[in-house]
């Protein structure tokens, strides 16, 4: 898909002086999201965090917020969010401190990032057994280290 086959995003600022969307490189797959509000988050809690933005995502598409790997691999762990193409609301980030100290956020801090996606609405239908797959119903370690 080329920058010019791309969806548009439109976005209300909910604080003019703080940055909307931070994307470091041009092909990068999320845009960075920033802090609302300072704020302390103590070790071992979680917190919602403000952003300064609301959305309108495109038709066909839905957005996901994830972390960022730097706060990831401080103990910082952001919640997966996923936003509805119809929320309007502001968008909030739910993290956790696993760091072991207090973590200070400052508004315009970047705490998460936003990647938008192709929404696909599949129908849902019940059977009474699945087809056969080489996996089964192997699960968590089947597939060896």
């Amino acid at each position: 898909m080329s920058p010019d086959d791309s969806p548009e995003v439109a976005f209300k600022r909910l604080d003019n002086g703080l940055p909307a969307f931070r994307r470091l490189y041009p092909n990068d797959a999320g845009a960075d999201l920033v802090a609302l509000e300072d704020t302390i988050i103590p070790s071992g809690a979680t917190a919602r965090l403000a952003t300064n933005i609301a959305i309108a995502l495109p038709d066909g598409h839905y957005a996901v917020v994830g972390g960022r790997s730097g706060l990831n691999s401080a103990g910082i762990l952001t919640h997966l969010g996923i936003i509805d193409p119809g929320f309007r609301g502001q968008i909030l980030v739910t993290t956790t401190n696993l760091s072991g100290e207090p973590f200070a956020v400052r508004s315009g801090d970047r705490i998460a990032q936003l990647i938008v996606l192709p929404l696909v609405l599949p129908a849902y239908h019940e059977v009474d057994a699945l087809p056969a797959s080489p996996r089964g119903e192997r699960g968590f370690g089947s597939s060896g280290r």
